[in-house]
């Protein structure tokens, strides 16, 4: 961490911009915090940190729209989000931190190049489609914070609206997190740490919230992956100087 006031600072502001935009837009809390929350806890406490203010946030999100959930599209998508989680973790644990920083730099950077793109992949349709996003976001998840993408992707082939989209990302959030969690294990942070993320967390939700019906759809989501594009390419190239 980069210590001190400032360091607690500006990791709870990471927080709330992450918690802003995923109330604004629906999602991009990990796209957005996870790359700034690596720089500056590092790759382990930055990534669990972030699986557990994102799974916190999809909790509170999921309550007003459980109803909406797709229960039978979402069940292949948890269970093999669930056996590849320990493969992420296993793979984060034993890569050198400069490597480690690429490899999520590159994943963040990719990820979301392929979500502005609305890539099309028949690999992602069907049941088929979601065991493979629910294994790729599983692993991605654990080993850099990162789940959502595959998700989103699976999304946009099956055709799904956004208003469905919102409450299933919920819930892939909080089983995926929970996963996450358990094995990765909770951040090593201090009470005021822990009391400026809570903090970030809700002033992100309602400044969110007010936000939401004055700025567009589509011109949130463009500037939430713009930020997220500019902080994968900067973990890559921490990782890439330091190797």
């Amino acid at each position: 961490m980069t210590g001190g006031w400032a360091g607690n600072l500006l990791l709870g502001g990471i927080i709330l911009l992450g918690s802003s935009v995923q109330w604004l837009t629906g999602m991009g809390f990990a796209l957005v915090a996870v790359p700034a929350l690596v720089l500056v806890l590092g790759p382990t406490e930055g990534v669990v940190l972030a699986n557990c203010a994102a799974g916190v946030i999809c909790l509170v999100g999921l309550a007003g729209g459980s109803r909406q959930v797709r229960l039978r599209a979402m069940v292949p998508l948890c269970v093999a989000a669930a056996c590849t989680v320990p493969a992420g973790t296993w793979v984060a644990r034993r890569l050198p931190e400069p490597v480690l920083l690429a490899f999520m730099g590159t994943l963040v950077t990719v990820a979301v190049l392929l979500v502005m793109g609305g890539a099309r992949v028949s690999a992602l349709r069907g049941g088929g489609g979601a065991v493979t996003a629910g294994a790729l976001g599983g692993f991605m998840n654990s080993a850099a914070g990162v789940g959502g993408p595959p998700v989103s992707l699976y999304a946009v082939n099956a055709g799904w609206p956004v208003r469905e989209f919102v409450p299933n990302a919920f819930f892939y959030g909080v089983v995926v997190n929970a996963f996450s969690v358990a094995a990765n294990g909770v951040p090593h942070l201090s009470t005021p740490v822990w009391l400026l993320a809570a903090i970030g967390m809700a002033a992100g939700a309602a400044i969110g919230r007010v936000l939401a019906p004055r700025v567009p759809e589509k011109r949130a989501r463009v500037l939430v992956l713009l930020l997220a594009l500019g902080g994968g390419l900067t973990t890559l190239g921490k990782g890439l100087w330091g190797l």
